[in-house]
Formats: structure tokens, C-alpha cells, sequence
């Protein structure tokens, strides 16, 4: 059985709400106001290791690529200035003012990302009309892209690390594909242990590269103070009016000064936005924007480090140590955004968009950390085989970008619907807001979007395969779940027909998980027909997933007594949760249902597909649903039912 998300008008409130006094849009628990102001610095230190390693560390690579082959802009004190401009001016106005000061306003429940982003504006809509269709699409394929995105990050970033080698000794080149490889196997292999030790390094260590990526540049900057007339938006706006459709390209490579800015709203429900605002105002914007400016002063006296001129900051004594930090960062944001895909994954299971996977906790005490072992080797194949097939960060940074800025143009368009029917902006505020948005998130996705035929492609491809995938998952649950229906029997019907001539009761308890609260389950009436007993105790059991993150417990469990020993019991779970069915039995013991984990049976449904003459599906759609279907995890494990205490019956059905 899969997790049925609840409609909107079931779910009851489940987490005190506040207003926000400028925007009033509703504020939750976990990543609004439930941080203590004592707590603040250590959750500031904690956004510099979990938030801030992906843009933390695009210093190493953008202001590079600006100048590279892709853009074409001859390399002059002017350019450098233009350049430097529009990179300060798109971290003010898309991380700062878009995702600071107004996406990260827009929780659900205090949790962020774009699939809770979704769950805002669908909530209040009704069935499946074309409004509620493009929104979910919108959604779905902000989150495909966000996978496309988990693919190439780690592979620039731990790329452009290791290239620091080429700077101290150019005879090494041979060695960086092979060093980053073995890096990158590492990381991933270490991520079945959990990150809970490593994780306690990240805030420090990022604390010392923001500094030094601070001081780096400040240096610089005092032997070429001239370059900070580049915090003027007139240089950015006279770069674009003098060289046009050059500039229009160079747009596509200062997208990579931003990658990273939807990690400070999808990771607001570990830290909290006062944590993230903070860390990034006082400290992370500061140290970025040293740091580039620092390489434009060094790119105005020295044209030749344009190489590398991240690691001509320093002298060649400070190479080593350097080349170690820059490793040490680029291997934290690349565990940011495998950790973030991880959750990602677990959403899109629990709101029906994939097929079930196992998820294990690797920490006791936090629930964030998770480990999902079929996503984690997908991505390391392809982040093998991105490392093998462009063999440079130059070449990877061509690829990079259309990610980013698909998934933050779907943000910009969800977030308007979000404002107008969710806190009730008026609608010329809110399409105002979504315009000014889209008028900065257009060009970037333009310009990148021409990047497809020297690597764009792949983004583009990863995404849209991950998004027909959820596609074909979703539609077919629909029809599998209207097969069910169309074949089963109404509860109702069922306990009058029993009534009249019961079967024979046995002692204990037999829970029955059903996807549809108003039918019988397929596997009570096989059970039936085949042992023709009944338990002296039948729960129908059925486990909802809600439009918001985290359900309380006491919230969790909803029992109805339907006679002859029949209850059905409905579990609530957020979708960053994970159901563990036992443990939601337990919270029936409130309503008078005691259930004995020693005396209790679940019977679970397995479905085997097989296509159907008439099809609701295309044959290709149809085959490839049938495929995920048969490599989904199975019920017992994923609800964590104890292996001992299940008996499945199978059923054949034609989709």
C-alpha cells in the first residue's frame, strides 16, 4: 500500500500559527519561532556546514568561467568591473531580497523546499482541474530538476578542487580525474554510517573557509581599492548595454555565483530562518563578496591568473594548505546536497511521486538524517560518469545552471499562487511579486538555456527522466487504486452481510492496510474466502500522508468502531516523516483500542500487474510502471511491520 496524501479539508491544524506582521503569511513550529535566541549562534555555525557549502564554494569556478570560452567577453578592466557588478547584484537580488527576505516567509509548518512550497499552493484545491494539474507539474518538475542538480555538484565542486593541483605542479594534471573519483567514491560510500560525527566538523571548518575566502579577496582589494566601483549596479547595466548578446551569454555563467541559494530555504526546517538570514547577512554574503571582487583586483593587475585565479589569491607557500581547505569545503557542499536528495526522495515517496524505498535513520536523536541507499549509488554512477564525460570543471560548469534556475523559476511562480490564496495578498501584490521575480529568473534561465548543446543537455535530460518517471508512478497508483475500488466491497455492505451469517471468530487481532478508508481490503476477502475465519479483533488500517511536514503525536491516530469487532484506524504522517506503523498502533490505546503486538497479524495486498487488454496506461508508460512497480520496496518493510507478524495474499490485476 502506498501513503495516500489527505485531502486538504481532513487535515486539522496541527502546530500553533502566527502571522508574520509584514507579509502575513502563516509562520510554523520547527523552523520559525521554536528556536531559542540562546541557541541562535550554535544554529548560525550549523547553517554555515548544511546551507552554505554550495554557494560557499562557487568562488573556486564562477568568476573564471565568465571569462571562458562558452561567453567569449574579452578580458578588460571594464568587463572585469561589468562581471563583478552583475555577480554582487544577483546574490543581493535573488539570495538576498527573493529567498531571505520573501520565499523563506513561505513555510509550511516551518519546513521549506519547493515540494512543500507545492503542498502550499495546492492546499484548498479540489480534484484534478488544469490549475491544480500545472501547479503539480510545476512542482514535480522543480524537484526533478533539483535530482539533475545532486548529479553535477558534487562533480564541478570536488572538480574544481582537485584542480588546484594543475597550479602547483602542472606535470599533475594527469591525476585529477582519477583523484577527484577516488574522493568522490568516499563520500559516498561513507554515507551508510551517517554524518552525524562528520557533520559536527562541517560549522567549523566552513567558518575557517569563509574566512579565509574573506580575507583572500580583502587582500587583493587593498592593492586595487578601484575595483569596489563595481557595487554600483550602473556597471552591470552599461556591461549589458555595451556588449548585448555577449552579455546576455555571460548571464549563463554568473547563474554560478548563485547555485545554492534554494538550499537556504529547503534546509529552514533543520536551522530555522533567523539562523540563515543571520549567517548569511553578517557573514556569508560579506566573505563571497570579498572574495570576488578580491579576484576581479587580481584579474585588473595580472590578466594571466585568469587560469586560475581563485588560487592565485594566495602565494605559492599557501597553495597546499589552500588546495586542503578548498577539498575539505567542496566535500561539505557536496554532502549538503547528497543529504538534501536524500530528503527530497523521502517527500516525493510519501506524497506518491516515487515508488516506496528503504529509508534508515542514521542518527538517534535526529530525525533530518537519513540514508537512502538506491538514490545514493544512482548518484554516484552518474556522478562518475559526469567526472569521466566532461573531464573539467569548465566543461562541467556548461552543464551547470539550467538546473538551478528551472527549479528557482518554478519557486517564483509557486510562491504567487502561495501568497494570493494561502495568506491572502491581493492579487496585484501578488502577481507583482511573482513578476519582479520572473524578471530576474528569466534571463538567467535563458542564457543557460543555450548552453544546452555544449552540456546543458544533461540537466534537462535528468530532470525530464525523473520527471516522467514520477509522472508514470503517480498515474499509475491512480489507476491501480481505481482497479481496487472498482473490484472491492463497501465496509458497510460488508459488516451486514457478516452480521447475517458471521464465519467463524478466532482470538487475536488481524490488521488489514487498505488504501481506500470506505472499501473493503482485497487481502480481508481472500483471507475470508480461502480460511473463511475471521479475528475476534479487524482494524482497517489506512496511512495518510498530509500537506504538512510533521503531524504531532497526538494528532497521529483517528479510531471509529465499526462493530463486530471491526475499527478502522486512519495514521497521519507528515511528509518528512517516516510511517512506522507499530509505533502509530500504539496511539490508540488513547481511544480504547489496545493492540497486542504479540497477538496481533497483518495481512497486506500484494499486487502482481499484468497488462491489461484494454489499458488505462500506454503499452510504454504501462511497462515502465509495471518495472517500478516490481523494484518498490515492500509494505512490511517500509511501514517497519515486524517481518514475523505478516501474512501477504496476493492478487492479480490488469492496468
Amino acid at each position: 500500500m502506498q501513503p495516500q496524501p489527505a485531502p486538504p479539508e481532513m487535515a486539522p491544524d496541527d502546530r500553533p500559527l502566527h502571522a508574520d506582521p509584514v507579509t502575513g503569511i502563516l509562520d510554523g513550529a520547527p523552523g520559525g519561532h521554536g528556536r531559542g535566541a540562546g541557541k541562535l549562534p550554535a544554529l548560525m555555525l550549523a547553517a554555515l556546514g548544511i546551507v552554505y557549502g554550495d554557494i560557499g564554494t562557487s568562488p573556486i569556478y564562477a568568476l573564471k568561467e565568465c571569462f571562458g570560452h562558452t561567453v567569449g567577453v574579452p578580458l578588460t578592466p571594464a568587463n572585469v568591473l561589468g562581471f563583478l557588478s552583475l555577480i554582487a547584484w544577483a546574490l543581493i537580488l535573488v539570495v538576498t531580497v527573493k529567498y531571505v527576505v520573501f520565499v523563506m516567509r513561505a513555510d509550511n509548518r516551518g519546513e521549506g523546499g519547493i515540494l512543500a512550497l507545492t503542498a502550499l499552493a495546492l492546499r484548498g484545491t479540489e480534484g484534478t482541474g488544469p490549475s491544480r494539474r500545472l501547479l503539480m507539474g510545476l512542482g514535480v518538475f522543480g524537484a526533478a530538476l533539483f535530482f539533475g542538480d545532486g548529479m553535477i555538484t558534487p562533480a564541478i565542486s570536488v572538480l574544481s578542487a582537485v584542480e588546484g593541483l594543475e597550479v602547483m605542479a602542472p606535470n599533475m594534471e594527469r591525476f585529477v580525474e582519477p583523484a577527484a573519483i577516488v574522493i568522490l567514491v568516499g563520500l559516498f560510500m561513507m554515507q551508510r554510517g551517517g554524518t552525524a560525527t562528520v557533520g559536527r566538523l562541517f560549522g567549523p571548518v566552513m567558518v575557517v573557509w569563509f574566512l579565509t575566502l574573506g580575507l583572500m579577496g580583502a587582500w587583493q582589494v587593498v592593492q586595487e581599492p578601484s575595483v569596489l566601483r563595481a557595487l554600483s549596479p550602473t556597471y552591470a547595466l552599461a556591461f549589458l548595454a555595451e556588449n548585448r548578446w555577449l552579455a546576455f551569454l555571460g548571464l549563463g555563467t554568473v547563474v554560478l555565483a548563485i547555485t545554492g541559494a534554494e538550499a537556504l530555504y529547503a534546509d529552514m526546517g533543520h536551522l530555522g530562518r533567523p539562523a540563515i538570514r543571520y549567517a548569511w547577512i553578517g557573514f556569508v554574503l560579506p566573505a563571497l563578496l570579498l572574495n570576488y571582487f578580491g579576484q576581479g583586483a587580481l584579474l585588473i593587475r595580472d590578466p594571466a591568473a585568469l587560469e586560475h585565479p581563485f588560487f592565485r589569491l594566495v602565494p605559492e607557500w599557501g597553495l597546499l594548505p589552500l588546495l586542503i581547505l578548498t577539498t575539505a569545503a567542496t566535500i561539505i557542499a557536496s554532502q549538503a546536497m547528497i543529504s538534501g536528495a536524500f530528503s527530497m526522495a523521502r517527500e516525493a515517496i510519501q506524497i506518491g511521486l516515487m515508488p516506496r524505498q528503504a529509508i534508515r535513520h542514521t542518527s538517534e536523536s535526529e530525525i533530518g538524517q537519513i540514508y537512502v541507499p538506491r538514490v545514493n549509488w544512482f548518484l554516484l554512477m552518474a556522478v562518475i560518469l559526469l567526472v569521466l564525460g566532461f573531464q573539467s570543471s569548465s566543461n562541467l560548469a556548461a552543464a551547470y545552471g539550467i538546473a538551478v534556475m528551472g527549479t528557482m523559476t518554478c519557486t517564483s511562480v509557486l510562491f504567487g499562487v502561495a501568497a494570493r490564496r494561502q495568506w491572502n495578498w491581493p492579487l496585484p501584490a501578488a502577481a507583482a511579486a511573482t513578476v519582479l521575480m520572473l524578471c530576474v529568473d528569466l534571463p538567467f534561465l535563458g542564457a543557460n538555456l543555450l548552453k544546452v548543446p555544449e552540456g546543458g543537455w544533461f540537466p534537462l535530460l535528468a530532470g525530464s527522466v525523473m520527471f516522467y518517471l514520477m509522472w508514470v508512478w503517480r498515474q499509475g497508483r491512480t489507476v491501480v487504486m481505481k482497479r481496487l475500488e472498482d473490484a472491492g466491497m463497501d465496509v458497510d455492505d460488508f459488516l451486514a452481510s457478516i452480521s447475517r451469517r458471521g464465519p467463524q471468530r478466532v482470538p487475536g487481532t488481524a490488521v488489514f492496510l487498505t488504501s481506500n478508508i470506505g472499501r473493503v481490503p482485497h487481502a480481508l476477502l481472500h483471507n475470508l474466502k480461502h480460511n473463511m475465519v475471521l479475528h475476534e479483533r479487524v482494524v482497517l488500517l489506512t496511512v495518510l500522508t498530509r500537506d504538512v511536514p510533521w503531524v504531532r503525536p497526538e494528532r497521529r491516530a483517528e479510531v471509529t468502531p465499526l462493530g463486530h469487532g471491526f475499527h478502522r484506524v486512519v495514521l497521519r504522517y507528515g511528509f518528512k516523516e517516516s510511517p512506522r506503523v507499530p509505533e502509530g498502533l500504539e496511539q490508540c490505546r488513547r481511544f480504547g483500542l489496545n493492540v497486542d503486538p504479540m497477538r496481533t497479524s497483518y495481512f497486506l495486498g500484494r499486487e502482481t500487474l499484468v497488462p491489461s487488454v484494454h489499458p488505462d496506461m500506454s503499452p510504454v508508460n504501462e511497462r515502465v510502471f509495471i518495472l517500478l512497480s516490481a523494484n518498490a520496496l515492500s509494505a512490511s518493510d517500509f511501514f517497519c511491520i515486524p517481518p514475523n507478524r505478516v501474512v501477504e495474499l496476493g492478487t492479480q490485476l490488469e492496468i
